[in-house]
């Protein structure tokens, strides 16, 4: 297999050979914006609505776009043809350009890549552990390049045995920094944070299958409490679907609630993996019907 190819500024050229000017800001000052979306059979999928959020996120980080919604397309179906990857993830990179004096966006550069990507499948994958840590993403509504918090926790997820950190603020969570969360109460409700985070695309599907379902569905303020005794936890992605949890912190959730008592997690006692709730999978399985029947 040749090569990957990226677009770089008009042009398709190897992935290995895309290269920005040290100045530009992405490198200097963190400051820039991306989308990411995944192809099935070499198809884009939901890419309307990625397109949606890159433009928001463009406009609000005061970065303009030098291509149209149509022309942008037209790039992203060229890659995927020069690549033939047909199962990926492709990211839309658009950095705050070259500074003149490091902190002055200059004219933004535009960055497509491409991976291999495989598909998530009907089934959920194994629940996993989040740790949760007070913390609120600057520009929460905007998809920025900046995962500063995100990656310094890395050592301490890995030690703790968790997937992913869980952001909360004097109690009320947010986000994971690539996910959303959403809950489902005792009494069935579907329950996933309304403010202070990133609307993702998965999100806006679950939400809206879950509407269809006639499944009760509430976006409001979630506290840390609520969600350690919620009947089922999950998180959403792009690349994953739903990710069913099982332990919030040390809170064993739903199934893994009443599992017997595991030794303390880290990284010789892996999470505990009981099945997913019926209702995560429910939505899953939904959720895969809805996205293969883009193809």
């Amino acid at each position: 297999m040749n090569p990957p190819f990226s677009f770089l500024n008009n042009t398709f050229l190897p992935a290995a050979d895309a290269a920005l000017n040290v100045n530009d800001l992405s490198i200097q000052r963190g400051y820039g914006i991306f989308d990411y979306f995944k192809t099935i059979a070499a198809k884009p999928v939901f890419l309307d609505d990625h397109l949606d959020r890159f433009y928001h996120s463009a406009a609000h980080m005061r970065l303009a776009v030098d291509y149209t919604r149509d022309e942008l397309k037209a790039i992203i179906a060229e890659l995927i043809q020069l690549n033939n990857i047909p199962d990926s993830g492709i990211r839309i990179t658009l950095t705050g350009g070259n500074s003149t004096d490091s902190i002055s966006p200059g004219r933004p550069n535009l960055i497509i890549t491409q991976h291999p990507l495989a598909p998530p499948g009907r089934d959920c994958p194994p629940p996993v552990r989040l740790i949760s840590y007070p913390h609120q993403r600057q520009l929460p509504g905007v998809k920025t390049i900046d995962y500063l918090m995100a990656i310094h926790l890395q050592p301490v997820v890995r030690d703790r045995g968790a997937f992913d950190v869980l952001y909360q603020k004097e109690g009320i969570i947010t986000e994971c920094p690539r996910c959303n969360f959403f809950i489902v109460t005792a009494d069935g409700a579907l329950v996933t944070p309304a403010r202070n985070m990133l609307k993702g695309i998965t999100r806006m599907k679950v939400l809206s299958l879950a509407a269809d379902a006639d499944i009760p569905v509430e976006q409001r303020d979630l506290h840390l409490d609520e969600a350690r005794t919620a009947r089922e936890v999950f998180i959403t992605s792009t690349s994953r679907h739903l990710i069913p949890i099982s332990h919030l912190d040390d809170f064993p959730i739903g199934a893994a609630a009443t599992a017997s008592p595991a030794p303390t997690p880290g990284p010789a006692n892996p999470t505990p993996s009981p099945a997913a709730g019926p209702l995560t999978r429910k939505l899953n399985s939904l959720l895969y019907d809805l996205v293969n029947s883009k193809k």
